[in-house]
């Protein structure tokens, strides 16, 4: 029984290695990186805290080296899913009345593995599987991986500690209960953070979980499942089941102990997931939570007032870095033609240096895309430009997956505002420009509002505060992160809560205690220290000149 009041201490964002050359850090990475291409692994699920190894496998391979096997992947299905189930609902019984203090200890203890002896594992996973670059895997698979376990512990602290008022001779307090039943936690395969918080965070709120990893991202995600064993996650709390989508979540939707979402993927998948629950609905023992993040068709708008050379440097990171393959990532421009001849000479010039090739090559800024069938998809829209009338692309266009899944980085210009590649989200380092007349600036702001049906990131640039101002004010609602002359990606935990709305999801804020309410239940009591003893209210009396 817990015989004080624990304080969290407010965390500090994780700092980042650089990798410069003669670091220490940078040889480290590079010795883990040939450990782990050395051998290859069994990836099995991991339910009630036992590795179950099953019929059906799958190879995990690296993006940039496709005919290197990195791991044999033991894919789930119902069995699986109710083996999970039943191991959460047993789990639940303890973790769910475990004091907050202790629940959040672990998810610390695992946030220094992270950070510590197991940083090196974490970025090398997330490089070799998902074919990150050294500081593109840094950023995110140690440092907001941390940032996510540390702040959420954090925040729990905190909304623990808000209490009601109470009058005098009431007591009045609030507990924080987790849901009833499990959460269902679907990971993407483009942020090896985002995968490993989406079932922590509903488990430091006393849920149980049952993770479906993506099959391209495991390789990372399964070392992480080994760092909560470590930390000492009891059995069961967040069940390790690999699959395919239908195979896993239709089970998963069809128990009625379904409690929860917590999702990162595409829009259709969500679209899909949402109307199989609502068509459930009747069978569920509650009403679930729905808490997602999908897409964006994310976008940069300059005005003839913008720093230039600041706008060059935001748009090729945020179309570029890491493929273009970030839900925040730009990929269509707004830019006026005052001055898009020195944007263009000054841009064109500096994609024309992107390195694209092998992760392990440090001097690369662009590795491989994930998979044969996200360079299909990329290559066709590129293609579609090529052959297009109301477009031409003036830098890139050329891949290769002959070796890896490689796609220069390309920037197609358009005289169309709703060509193809300004409208559909590509996920892709394809970058589309509309050049706009300086007098047509209002009509231009509605239009990039009003392009895509996602309101995910947006930037905009202007020196002018008037113009920021008008900006900022008509693009309220086109993303929930939004930047003022900065890229619209790198949020950064307790910074930037990141999420979206209208397409782009709940804008449930990730990394934010935003988020972590979703997962609590709350119940007031109310403790009246004297009680009434007498039922009638003084209004019931009556005057003397009543009587």
């Amino acid at each position: 029984m817990s015989n004080a009041y624990f304080k969290i201490q407010e965390p500090q964002n994780e700092p980042y290695f650089s990798f410069a050359p003669g670091t220490p850090e940078r040889e480290s990475l590079k010795k883990r990186l040939e450990e782990l291409k050395s051998e290859v692994i069994e990836i099995p699920a991991i339910i009630n805290g036992k590795e179950v190894r099953t019929s059906r496998t799958v190879d995990v391979i690296m993006p940039h080296n496709h005919q290197h096997k990195l791991a044999t992947l033991h894919l789930c299905g119902e069995k699986e899913v109710n083996m999970a189930i039943e191991a959460s609902l047993e789990a639940q019984k303890e973790w769910s009345v475990m004091p907050w203090e202790e629940r959040v200890a672990i998810f610390q203890k695992a946030a220094d593995l992270v950070t510590g002896p197991w940083r090196d594992t974490m970025n090398a996973a997330t490089m070799l599987g998902q074919s990150k670059t050294p500081h593109q895997a840094e950023i995110e698979a140690a440092g907001e991986l941390a940032d996510f376990l540390r702040f959420g512990a954090w925040y729990l602290a905190n909304i623990m500690a808000d209490q009601p008022y109470s009058p005098e001779g009431i007591w009045n307090r609030v507990e924080y209960r987790p849901l009833e039943g499990f959460v269902f936690a679907v990971s993407p395969f483009n942020f090896t953070a985002i995968a490993g918080n989406l079932p922590s965070a509903p488990a430091m709120c006393g849920n149980v979980a049952i993770w479906k990893p993506s099959t391209e991202s495991v390789y990372s995600n399964y070392f992480f499942m080994k760092i909560l064993k470590e930390a000492g996650l009891p059995d069961g709390v967040i069940n390790f089941v690999p699959g395919h989508g239908p195979d896993i979540g239709d089970p998963v939707f069809d128990s009625p102990h379904f409690s929860g979402l917590h999702f990162t993927g595409s829009e259709p998948t969500f679209n899909r997931i949402w109307k199989t629950i609502a068509n459930n609905l009747d069978r569920y023992k509650t009403y679930p939570r729905i808490v997602g993040e999908t897409g964006g068709k994310d976008f940069i708008f300059a005005h003839n007032s913008a720093d230039v050379d600041a706008l060059v440097v935001a748009a090729l990171r945020a179309a570029f870095e890491y493929q273009g393959q970030k839900c925040s990532a730009a990929s269509r421009m707004y830019i006026p033609n005052s001055i898009w001849p020195e944007f263009q000479e000054k841009f064109l010039v500096e994609v024309a240096e992107i390195q694209v090739g092998d992760v392990e090559d440090f001097s690369n800024f662009m590795g491989a895309v994930i998979s044969k069938k996200a360079f299909d998809k990329i290559t066709s829209y590129i293609d579609f430009a090529r052959e297009a009338d109301d477009a031409e692309i003036i830098s890139g266009g050329d891949y290769d997956d002959t070796v890896g899944y490689f796609i220069k980085p390309t920037v197609i210009l358009t005289k169309n505002p709703k060509f193809k590649t300004m409208e559909e989200e590509i996920f892709g380092p394809v970058l589309t420009i509309y050049v706009y007349e300086d007098d047509q600036f209002e009509e231009t702001l509605d239009l990039c509002d009003s392009t895509s049906p996602f309101a995910l990131t947006g930037a905009i640039f202007a020196k002018n505060r008037y113009v920021v101002k008008k900006m900022s004010d008509r693009f309220r609602q086109s993303a929930g992160n939004f930047y003022i002359n900065e890229k619209p990606t790198g949020a950064v935990v307790n910074q930037q809560p990141f999420g979206g709305s209208r397409k782009s999801g709940t804008n449930d804020k990730a990394g934010s205690v935003i988020n972590m309410l979703r997962w609590l239940s709350a119940r007031s009591i109310k403790e009246a220290r004297v009680a009434a003893k007498d039922w009638r209210y003084p209004y019931m009396g009556s005057a003397p000149e009543e009587s």
